[in-house]
């Protein structure tokens, strides 16, 4: 019930809001901290996000927006971890919640823009807090290290490859939920990938993170 009352409560809200004379920037902030409320209150259970961002789509609709599902499905995870970016604080280390990589998302979304959304630029522990020539060594280092390692495997796998490194990292740990996520691929089949990535040693299986859980291996 509890769940119930705070969803019908944040629906209320956005009921009463008006949108009437607000600037698109102001529309889309608006947008970002509705979409987290109502993300944070995880009244879906699991799938949250992905039914989050179903809901969201629609409702996207019905305010006049040609909203399709492409960009959610691309990045998956980056809006997940945005929606958690949204609502984290941690006034200890000087973190606060922010919209703002929600906003970048919305934009490239809603007015065609073209911010990068790298899930590392959502990270807080500095380990990918690099230059654009860091980040460039990276790319390289996945092309020549991984890659290699994809002698036999199809261009389809090789870019689901790329896709994954590009927001896990080498030190960031997932599970076949995230890569269904990330890949907008079904349980069978992103446990025949994790399987195959394991198997040609590109990814090592990790403890202390729960069952299932691996890592891009150096």
């Amino acid at each position: 019930m509890e769940l119930r009352n705070t969803l019908e409560y944040d629906f209320a809200q956005e009921k009463a809001f008006s949108y009437k004379g607000l600037t698109m920037d102001e529309v889309i902030h608006h947008l970002a901290l509705f979409v987290s409320n109502l993300w944070q209150i995880h009244i879906f259970g699991e799938g949250n996000a992905r039914t989050t961002a179903v809901f969201f789509i629609k409702y996207l609709r019905t305010l006049g927006f040609s909203t399709a599902n492409d960009i959610f499905a691309k990045h998956a995870w980056y809006f997940r971890n945005a929606l958690v970016r949204a609502n984290y604080t941690n006034l200890h280390k000087g973190i606060t919640e922010t919209t703002e990589y929600l906003e970048q998302f919305l934009k490239n979304l809603l007015l065609g823009e073209h911010y990068e959304l790298h899930n590392r630029h959502l990270h807080i522990s500095g380990i990918f807090k690099q230059d654009a020539e860091e980040i460039q060594e990276v790319t390289h280092e996945i092309e020549s290290s991984l890659l290699d390692r994809c002698i036999n495997f199809s261009a389809k796998t090789e870019m689901y490859v790329r896709r994954l490194f590009d927001q896990f990292g080498f030190d960031q740990v997932f599970g076949r939920s995230a890569v269904m996520e990330v890949l907008d691929i079904k349980t069978s089949a992103a446990s025949n990938l994790i399987s195959k990535l394991y198997g040609a040693d590109i990814i090592e299986r990790v403890s202390g993170h729960g069952k299932g859980k691996y890592k891009f291996k150096r």
